[in-house]
Order: structure tokens, then sequence, then C-alpha cells
């Protein structure tokens, strides 16, 4: 786990590299926004609560990649027709989850944690979730890269709310916590290439 001085240098690399993100890939966002707006109605933004650090919560924002007043399950699986075109280009390339830099820069998050989840899901598992959020949210984590084609995965289930809930999050969970206990500067830089590498392979 994290020392003090390391929660530090961990907290200087996610400022730096979330406004500097945030000021190189602006024209990027400033397009996916423009195409989010023209191709289907509703804001270009998505904002959901979902559980940060001490099970605290706080508003992620990402691109919308739904049509508006969706609804429907929390879990999204493959072919779900709620989601949009664009989504759907969005989501293979994670460009949905750039505006999070935002959170990261805010505090909200960090580039390396596990996942924010949805309250309800957090209150099935409250105990272990209590141990998983000792530390900030990010936008990746070991979880994220195992379960990177979870939408796939998900569509090979009967009830994919229960599916998810009963077979893909206490792994999330445990993973998170092995992750936790062992967590380094390093460890996190190499998590980062690990995840541009699965988008990558993701693409081809």
């Amino acid at each position: 786990m994290y020392s003090p001085a390391g929660l530090k240098l961990k907290r200087l690399f996610d400022v730096v590299f979330s406004s500097t993100g945030l000021i190189v890939m602006m024209p990027v966002l400033l397009i996916v926004g423009l195409l989010v707006k023209s191709t289907s109605k509703g804001p270009v933004l998505f904002r959901q609560t979902r559980v940060g650090k001490g099970l605290i919560p706080f508003s992620m924002i990402k691109f919308r990649t739904m049509k508006e007043g969706g609804g429907g399950n929390l879990v999204t699986a493959s072919g779900d027709e709620r989601i949009t075109g664009l989504g759907r280009f969005l989501r293979k390339t994670k460009l949905d989850e750039f505006p999070e830099l935002f959170n990261v820069l805010r505090g909200d998050m960090s580039f390396v944690g596990p996942r924010p989840e949805v309250p309800g899901f957090v209150s099935m598992y409250k105990d272990e979730w209590k141990k998983v959020f000792e530390v900030k949210p990010g936008i990746t984590d070991p979880a994220t890269i195992k379960y990177r084609n979870e939408e796939k995965l998900l569509k090979t289930g009967k009830n994919v709310e229960n599916y998810y809930y009963n077979e893909i999050l206490p792994d999330k969970i445990r993973i998170n916590i092995d992750y936790i206990n062992d967590a380094t500067i390093l460890k996190d830089i190499n998590i980062l290439l690990k995840t541009m590498y699965a988008i990558v392979e993701s693409d081809r």
C-alpha cells in the first residue's frame, strides 16, 4: 500500500498529467463533444453518482453514449439498444472516459485506482468496498484490464445484472484489494501502459 510520501507523489503525478492531458486533448474533446451533440438528442456530458474514497459519493463525468432518457439496467451489455452509434465507438476506444480527467484534476479520482461503482452495487458488498475505497477510485485498474471486454461477456449472461452482481463484481473486488495491498507508483505506471495496450489491441 502507498506510504504517505508515495501518496503525495501519486497526487503530483495525477495533477501534472491530468492537466497536461486536458490541454493536449482539448481539440479532441471539443470535436467529440460536437459529434455527440449533433448525432443524438441530449446533453454532451453524462454525470452519474459514483462511490469514491471513504465510500463518499461524487459526480463522475463522461461523454454521453446513450440515448436521452435511456433508463433501464445499470449494467450495459454488448448490443444494448440504448447505446448510440457514436456511443459504441466512444466506448470501444474509451474516448467517452476522457472527461474523467476533470475528476482526476479535481481530486475525486486518480489515474489508477479501483473503478468507482454506483451506490446500488456498493451496498451489496459494503464491508468489502470499505477496504477497496481506502484509496481514491481511478480511471483504470487491474480489473479494468481483465474485464476490458466486459460488455461482450455480459451478453452471455441470461440476466446481465445478476451475472454482474454474482460473478464479475466479487472478482473485481478481489483484484482491487490485491492491488491496494501492493500498490506503488511504478506498478501504477505499468497498469496505465497495459491499459493503453489493451485499448489498441481491442481496435484491431
